[in-house]
């Protein structure tokens, strides 16, 4: 169904392999990113993950232990991305950080910093701090009324608490400690769509404004662009603005991001087991392919003792997201 409605859309935009000069390839890969599962405290309106205390999905111990042994495997990767769902609530998290840390990976935690103060959460800061998780938070605004419109009521106040507690800890202040946020553009209701303001100076206001009002530091923010996947794909096509905000992300597709795009060198993993180019390819259930065609899985990887079995990286519309104006990527804008 997937497929069909991504072949549908070429009567309104370009098919994104047709901008590219020559097909998409892999560099060396040094990040693996984990989904960890759905799970999740929050429901967000703009969760591409389709997040919340509803689901059950979850990383299993036998894919856990693959994935370990992925870790110690391969020391080309550098970098371990746990995500979900909040992948702080889902089976593996702490194995994972601990075996990553154990061989010197940095490891990155994609946190909603709520899930801090739910029952059987709140030794997290603590424990972060201690394995020196980098932790990158969700804060796609400053103002409170921005925020709990896009996460739900009271989660702009949580997350000012969360934030002031990994400061006391040192976080943002320790070069070990690393804090980031993340600015997510509100989502549009109506054809006046925009892309996500110049990162440089808009943390530059996310600094003046957190230190001024809740005496808050942090090290970078992040702004990424709300892919038409998920919850967004379906909040667009609610309002029938699916077409058009695809048409706009063409219009501004900027060729000197391609070089840059987070699949080059990352592998997705899901709870499953299954390897995908990016997180966005993951919840779009388009895998990772080898140089067989072949689904790609962790399995097959350990088999192979190889991360290189990717010939070419599966695009499609939505990839117009990353590569529009200065790109966008989990490491915020690329250019």
């Amino acid at each position: 169904m997937q497929t069909k409605q991504i072949n549908q859309l070429d009567k309104f935009i370009t098919p994104f392999k047709h901008k590219l000069s020559s097909s998409l390839t892999k560099k060396e890969i040094t990040v693996l990113q984990i989904n960890l599962g759905k799970r999740c405290n929050l429901a967000c309106t703009h969760c591409h993950v389709e997040a919340s205390p509803r689901r059950t999905e979850e990383l299993s111990p036998e894919i856990c232990q693959q994935l370990i042994k992925v870790i110690h495997r391969f020391p080309e990767i550098k970098i371990v991305d746990l995500t979900g769902g909040a992948p702080e609530m889902n089976y593996g998290f702490k194995p994972l950080v601990e075996a990553a840390k154990l061989t010197g990976k940095q490891v990155i935690v994609r946190s909603n910093l709520t899930i801090y103060f739910e029952d059987q959460f709140g030794d997290l800061p603590e424990y972060c701090a201690k394995h020196q998780v980098r932790i990158v938070a969700s804060l796609p605004c400053y103002l409170a009324d921005n925020v709990d419109k896009m996460r739900g009521t009271g989660v702009f106040d949580s997350s000012v608490k969360a934030l002031q507690w990994l400061n006391q800890l040192g976080y943002g202040k320790e070069p070990n400690l690393i804090l980031d946020l993340v600015y997510n553009p509100q989502l549009p209701t109506g054809e006046k769509f925009s892309l996500a303001p110049e990162q440089t100076n808009l943390e530059r206001d996310y600094k003046m404004f957190l230190q001024e009002h809740f005496n808050i530091v942090f090290n970078n923010l992040f702004t990424i662009t709300n892919l038409p996947v998920g919850r967004t794909q379906m909040y667009l096509e609610r309002r029938k603005l699916y077409a058009s905000y695809l048409q706009f992300l063409e219009s501004n597709f900027n060729h000197s991001t391609v070089e840059y795009l987070m699949c080059r060198d990352e592998l997705s993993i899901d709870y499953l087991g299954n390897v995908y180019d990016c997180d966005f390819n993951q919840m779009m259930n388009l895998p990772a392919k080898t140089h067989n065609g072949e689904p790609l899985t962790v399995t097959k990887l350990l088999e192979a003792g190889s991360l290189d079995l990717i010939n070419e990286i599966q695009t499609a519309a939505y990839c117009y997201g990353c590569t529009a104006g200065c790109g966008s990527s989990c490491g915020g804008a690329l250019l």
